[in-house]
């Protein structure tokens, strides 16, 4: 059939689904067409206005659908254990490239505060150089933790970080730019500032103190600008649907993940705020907060989601 007799032979019906509502059971049935009619339009005129229009009204025809669909009771923890892991699992290679980048862009932190030892007090500020020094000196590198209320320390530090993370995510409207800078700036700030404990020789003191709470802060942070990605994806490559709507559908997985990741921040920044303290902890202990940080990390993040797609 040529693509104008099949234009005119459902135009009209079409122009009907686009103006009226109706209830759940007509709008399952438009929907089913509408579909046939998107299949027939891509296998015999792909490409076509004809294709991108049916593709954008089944679109709108199924959003319609779902907001019509009852909620569950359990609609919270349906999205912690189905549907957020899902969104990961159908994203795991832009989040991944996320987590390359950022290494990559840790490791040349590092590598500049080997090279340039002014590096460090360009990333970090003089004045946080100078107290650390002090504090070494002191024989307490890690005091800075223990300078403010906790209380004050813990909300401050948790809504800084959900605002980083959200800036990051939101970044990726701009192509994935803004997002990759992100990361640059904090892969940078990262790697700077480890290289900086080594370079004072309290590297193993640093790592057992600051990645109690920065497993989950930093690990957070790099999924935040995956989901960055996940939405500059679809604005880039829209694949088979209109731009438009690849962005929107892209931008809207992207917003899940990063508010999945508010938990996290919560839990980061309370141990930021009342446990990373204790610098005199033992290292027992604090090898096992790490350890189950990340242990939390790659189970939710890595292990499950996959389990999760290859059950359905």
């Amino acid at each position: 059939m040529r693509e104008a007799v099949f234009l005119r032979q459902n135009e009209a019906r079409w122009k009907e689904y686009e103006q009226q509502t109706t209830g759940p059971e007509e709008l399952a049935a438009r929907f089913i067409a509408l579909t046939d009619d998107l299949a027939y339009a891509q296998t015999f005129y792909p490409g076509s206005p004809t294709t991108r229009y049916l593709n954008d009204l089944t679109a709108r025809q199924h959003q319609t659908l779902y907001k019509n669909k009852p909620e569950s009771t359990g609609r919270f923890r349906q999205f912690w254990a189905r549907e957020l892991p899902l969104l990961v699992a159908q994203h795991h290679r832009t989040l991944a490239v996320a987590l390359l980048l950022f290494a990559l862009f840790t490791a040349i932190g590092a590598l500049s505060a080997a090279y340039d030892e002014s590096f460090v007090r360009v990333v970090l500020g003089d004045a946080y150089v100078n107290q650390t020094l002090e504090n070494i000196e002191k024989g307490d590198p890690m005091a800075v933790y223990k300078s403010h209320n906790e209380t004050l320390m813990f909300l401050g530090i948790t809504a800084n970080n959900i605002y980083v993370a959200l800036m990051t995510f939101a970044l990726g409207a701009t192509a994935g730019l803004g997002t990759i800078w992100a990361l640059f700036r904090n892969g940078i700030m990262l790697g700077s500032f480890q290289y900086f404990f080594y370079q004072k020789g309290v590297l193993l003191p640093s790592l057992l103190t600051i990645w109690i709470h920065g497993t989950l802060e930093i690990s957070a942070i790099v999924l935040a600008g995956g989901a960055g990605l996940v939405m500059a994806r679809g604005m880039l490559f829209p694949g088979t649907y209109t731009r438009a709507h690849a962005f929107r559908e892209a931008a809207r997985d992207g917003l899940k993940l990063a508010i999945g990741l508010v938990p996290i921040f919560v839990v980061a920044g309370f141990l930021e705020g009342f446990v990373t303290r204790h610098t005199e902890m033992p290292m027992w202990l604090s090898l096992l907060i790490i350890g189950l940080s990340a242990a939390f990390i790659i189970w939710y993040f890595v292990v499950y989601p996959r389990r999760l797609a290859a059950r359905r």
